[in-house]
């Protein structure tokens, strides 16, 4: 099966619903890739950025966003847990947890609540250790970087003493690290996981779910959601579905489908702790018709262009504001009217990572925008073209397409194909 035929082929039972792991064999993959994720990622991102120990805490009913990363399938945070990772001189990361439930084999538990309070056991460790350079969850501007709350924030200062909290230090560029890149395993399953969104949007832009005439977009949306649940994979955001018509404004959530309409869906589910999110069109045939119009076509194939000229910017090392800048200035030299918005993708839909934009920001994002690309890392190729097509009398229609994509070993590559064709209802 070729790249471009991935996203539009009707997929049997056996091509990807028979991928989806019982729940314990799922917990077996994410904790060895966790395993190998702490051993082989957070070392390499502590030393780029410069720190031998990174400290996390949290409480009980108010979770840290790095931490929920860092954490086996079958624990959670319990009263105050805390996390604490010290790069040593001969270059062995430990892992050592200051709480009053181990994690097994992920971290060393460190504290005896028979013989020591666990603000002075975490204390003396931090000073035990004498760290040149401590991180801790605090960001200015990146959310997933800031999760460590003011109350634990000012109790640990207190704890550690002067002296130890001078070394205190934004960890962003570090959290942003750890949550970004991908191991090896990880990207060799993505394509697996995309495999299963197509195959759910395929199932939903056709005549399996769309009767034209009664179905509604919002009867589509919700039958999506209620398939990934079914299937036990949670959606990060409502689906979303559309409708573009000739000769007149888009209709609503409650009108129904009709023949001659363009469709277009946004779906994001978790699978194994990462995300997908993805963007794709169809068309409802007209009595007679096999198959779209030319003009949609070629508004489709100006999107397709956009998405090309796009992962030719990325670049490792140049910002996200780069790339939207050269990626814009191409676009408009080929004569494409759109815009992008791409963004990070991996344990959270909005990852961390450079924005590329953003569709009500396409000069540049200031903060977001000036975070570099880093290689082994995922995004969704989000953009939209907009062309007039004549078989509508010259009405312009947009294309909004979105597909999950790789970074790694300096090129970009489609994790599960692209849509180049219309899903025909």
């Amino acid at each position: 099966m070729s790249q471009d035929q991935a996203a539009v082929r009707q997929p049997s039972l056996s091509d990807w619903e028979r991928k989806i792991l019982p729940l314990r064999q799922q917990a077996v993959v994410t904790d060895r890739w966790l395993e190998t994720r702490l051993e082989t990622v957070l070392p390499v991102i502590m030393r780029r950025e410069g720190f031998d120990m990174l400290v996390l805490l949290a409480r009980e009913g108010n979770g840290e966003a790095v931490m929920a990363t860092m954490l086996p399938a079958s624990s959670g945070f319990r009263r105050l847990t805390a996390l604490l990772f010290h790069l040593r001189g001969d270059g062995r990361l430990e892992r050592l947890t200051v709480s009053r439930y181990g994690y097994g084999r992920f971290y060393e538990a460190v504290w005896d609540p028979a013989k020591e309070d666990q603000w002075e056991c975490l204390g003396r460790i931090v000073r035990e250790r004498d760290p040149k350079a401590i991180a801790v969850d605090v960001s200015e501007e990146f959310a997933l970087a800031d999760s460590l709350g003011h109350t634990l924030h000012e109790r640990f200062l207190r704890t550690i003493g002067p002296d130890c909290a001078a070394r205190l230090r934004s960890g962003e560029r570090l959290a942003l690290g750890w949550l970004e890149r991908r191991t090896k395993d990880e990207i060799e399953s993505y394509p697996g996981i995309v495999q299963i969104a197509h195959g759910v949007i395929a199932e939903a832009f056709s005549d399996r779910v769309i009767h034209p005439g009664i179905t509604t977009p919002r009867d589509v949306g919700w039958w999506i959601r209620q398939r990934l649940w079914d299937l036990g994979l949670p959606t990060w955001f409502h689906p979303d579905i559309d409708i573009q018509r000739q000769g007149g404004d888009a209709p609503g959530l409650d009108a129904a489908v009709l023949p001659g309409d363009v469709l277009h869906c946004d779906v994001g589910f978790h699978y194994l702790g990462l995300a997908t999110d993805h963007q794709e069109m169809a068309y409802v045939l007209r009595l007679g018709e096999t198959d779209a119009p030319e003009g949609l076509k070629t508004a489709l194939a100006a999107g397709n262009r956009l998405q090309d000229i796009v992962t030719a910017e990325f670049v490792a090392g140049r910002t996200g504001n780069e790339i939207l800048r050269a990626s814009v200035a191409k676009a408009t030299a080929e004569g494409i009217e759109g815009k992008v918005y791409t963004h990070p993708l991996g344990y959270h839909g909005h990852g961390a990572g450079p924005t590329i934009g953003l569709w009500d920001q396409q000069e540049g994002v200031p903060g977001h925008g000036d975070y570099q690309l880093f290689d082994h890392t995922c995004y969704a190729l989000e953009l939209v073209a907009r062309k007039a097509v004549a078989e509508w009398g010259g009405q312009v229609v947009a294309m909004p397409l979105e597909q999950d994509i790789v970074f790694t070993g300096g090129r970009v590559h489609f994790l599960d194909g692209r849509q180049t064709r219309f899903h025909v209802i």
